[in-house]
């Protein structure tokens, strides 16, 4: 798209993220990925956190009519071409969230949104001031696409599941496309990332479990894919590419301190045969 003054116009991805002050996950991490994937975040933060490259501190939600007032202004004057969702904060928030997302859908049908369901750190610290799980309910239905790791869908649908039966699960909670991360499965394996989407569609993409752990890892792909989807690529090749320049992130990721790596957001996006 351009605009009248003959320049390109960015895609917009609006953001819904806390904000993490080392700058490793979170809003942070979300506005380094789209914007090197050539899209423009338009931020709302929902909680500010205490943290650093290891461990969480404290989460402290912002106000619901903040984030709704926050929201409300954006969507009055930019055109938005995906949604991305992170930490809600608490079950207020999500409401608001999913009240936003309902209204853009009256103007925009297939919108897309991106919901990664974060519910602790790598480190397992909680990221809600209240039940991380039940806060999130209003969010499902919201959602094109969740993006759960494994640890992640164990807790919102059952460990006692299979990894087809959790998918199954999400999608009958209002979400059609399900990408089950395998960053945090068994350590001796490559890491295997399975989308579930409608009518049975199905694929799976291999990766080689990269030595160290990172901080913001799941919400650099996210990310990632929200932007893909604001330039209009299809679901499929969207994840794909997607995970293309996440793993391209961790092989060049960079350290602040001891502890957890930091992807490196600045790699230039290279869109390969994937």
């Amino acid at each position: 798209m351009t605009m009248s003054s003959g320049m390109a116009r960015l895609p917009n991805v609006l953001v819904f993220s806390g904000s993490d002050p080392s700058g490793g996950a979170g809003m942070q991490a979300d506005m380094g990925a789209i914007a090197a994937l050539g899209a423009h975040a338009l931020t709302v933060p929902t909680a500010l956190t205490v943290q650093d490259n290891v461990s969480v501190f404290a989460v402290h939600p912002v106000d619901a009519e903040l984030v709704r007032h926050q929201a409300q202004v954006l969507i009055d004057r930019f055109q938005i071409d995906a949604v991305k969702l992170g930490i809600a904060g608490n079950r207020a928030n999500a409401e608001v969230i999913a009240a936003i997302i309902a209204a853009l859908r009256q103007r925009q049908p297939l919108l897309p949104v991106v919901f990664d369901p974060v519910l602790a750190s790598g480190k397992g610290d909680a990221l809600s001031a209240e039940n991380a799980v039940a806060a999130l309910e209003p969010l499902y239905a919201q959602a094109s696409i969740i993006t759960p790791n494994l640890n992640e869908a164990d807790r919102l649908c059952g460990a006692q599941y299979s990894a087809p039966q959790q998918a199954a699960l999400l999608q009958q909670r209002g979400c059609p496309h399900v990408l089950l991360k395998g960053g945090h499965g068994p350590q001796q394996q490559d890491v295997i990332n399975r989308w579930f989407g409608p009518d049975g569609a199905f694929e799976s993409w291999q990766w080689p479990r990269l030595p160290g752990e990172f901080h913001g890892s799941g919400c650099t792909l996210a990310a990632a894919l929200a932007a893909r989807l604001a330039h209009g690529d299809a679901m499929r090749d969207a994840i794909a590419a997607a995970q293309v320049y996440c793993q391209r992130t961790l092989e060049h990721a960079y350290s602040i301190a001891p502890g957890q790596l930091i992807p490196n957001r600045v790699i230039p996006f290279l869109k390969a045969s994937v």
